[in-house]
């Protein structure tokens, strides 16, 4: 695909390209923690988009969508919304780079990838930090690279109107072959851990379903967590989120709570603690307490934060009677997409071929999986 890519840009525009490739990401353990500015442990992956990109000394910025087949071209003095919805997640990230007092010269473009669209790996963030980091290279701008994931994600809430936390830009601009990331998402520092895949591969199992609550309910998520820091403020000033939180706080004023907030608050309180616990079994080399920990993620998700469905419980339950698993959880805001699941290399195809017949069985959908390795973030190739 790369050198069809490249291809394309010499047939639409007669140059040599730069090519840059940013990844999708998974992320471990630590879900709905972000918002509450709690940890969370994402990875970059090796699905990813590829950009061909090259100034074309004009004032018009041409873009080809390789995937979708359509090409479009704006005028670099009038950068707005546009109609087009994959353009608005490039004109986003030029629009930052404008506010910035950057100038964006006229270039080219050709971008396309193998991210699955729709299965919670983060496409668009690959997508807006590539081209930051494409246009960062080619006009060399010298913008250090934390400042190019702040703006991919104001590219993200201005122009394509999805108020996403910082974590999918940041794995996405950060990776690290072989290693996780642990990020803080309030004072935004960052760690990077080992993980010990030489006989583990990472499994996405994609329920191909979405219920339509998962707006709404996301919504609704983060009004109760927010209500359980209002109601923990009376008895302690310094909780300013539920990262200040410690479960006796929350046991000693559970009478207080009403119960769906209860329940949303110790989810929240206990997940942080599982991302600090599964870091220190990964400073072990110790997978097995890992994936441990992954399933006691999952069953807060199900139980406390409420925001799993019955196709993603069935996975992870078959998932949890398989030997050959270390550990499963959902993946995302929930309500269907993917989990997560760590299977011993030898076992990997018997895996796929047990959860496609059972999933089949059960809910009579084909059952899409991705195999993933864990790489290095946003780079040149």
């Amino acid at each position: 695909m790369l050198q069809e890519i490249k291809d394309k840009f010499k047939e639409l525009y007669g140059q040599d390209p730069l090519v840059v490739r940013s990844p999708g990401r998974v992320n471990l353990i630590g879900e709905h923690t972000d918002y509450n500015g709690g940890f969370v442990l994402p990875a970059a992956i090796n699905k990813e988009i590829y950009f061909a990109v090259a100034p074309n000394n004009t004032n018009t910025f041409r873009a080809y969508a390789y995937d979708l087949q359509q090409e479009a071209a704006f005028d670099l003095g009038q950068v707005q919304p546009s109609g087009i919805s994959w353009a608005n997640y490039l004109l986003g990230v030029i629009a930052q780079l404008q506010k910035a007092n950057y100038e964006v010269k006229g270039f080219d473009l050709v971008y396309g990838g193998n991210i699955p669209i729709g299965a919670g790996l983060s496409s668009s963030a690959a997508v807006e930090c590539g081209l930051a980091y494409a246009l960062n290279h080619i006009f060399g701008y010298k913008i250090p690279r934390f400042e190019l994931v702040k703006m991919a994600q104001l590219a993200e809430h201005e122009y394509a109107g999805v108020k996403c936390g910082i974590m999918d830009q940041f794995a996405s601009m950060y990776g690290r072959q072989d290693h996780a990331v642990k990020l803080d998402c309030r004072s935004l520092d960052f760690d990077y851990y080992h993980l010990e895949m030489a006989d583990y591969r990472i499994v996405l199992c994609d329920t191909q379903v979405k219920h339509n609550l998962a707006s709404s309910e996301y919504n609704t998520r983060r009004q109760e967590c927010e209500a359980g820091v209002t109601l923990l403020q009376r008895h302690y000033p310094q909780v300013k989120s539920l990262r200040d939180v410690t479960v006796p706080m929350l046991e000693l004023h559970q009478e207080e709570f009403e119960s769906a907030v209860y329940k949303r608050c110790t989810y929240v309180v206990h997940e942080n603690i599982r991302v600090e616990e599964a870091c220190q079994a990964l400073e072990q080399g110790n997978m097995k307490t890992f994936g441990e920990k992954m399933y006691a993620s999952h069953r807060g998700l199900q139980h406390d934060y409420e925001v799993s469905c019955p196709e993603l419980d069935f996975l992870v339950d078959q998932a949890r009677d398989m030997e050959s698993v270390l550990g499963a959880r959902m993946m995302g805001g929930g309500f269907g997409g993917c989990t997560i699941n760590i299977v011993k290399l030898d076992a990997l195809q018997e895996f796929i071929k047990q959860m496609e017949e059972a999933y089949k069985l059960q809910f009579g959908i084909h059952l899409k999986t991705y195999v993933a390795e864990i790489v290095d973030g946003s780079s040149l190739v």
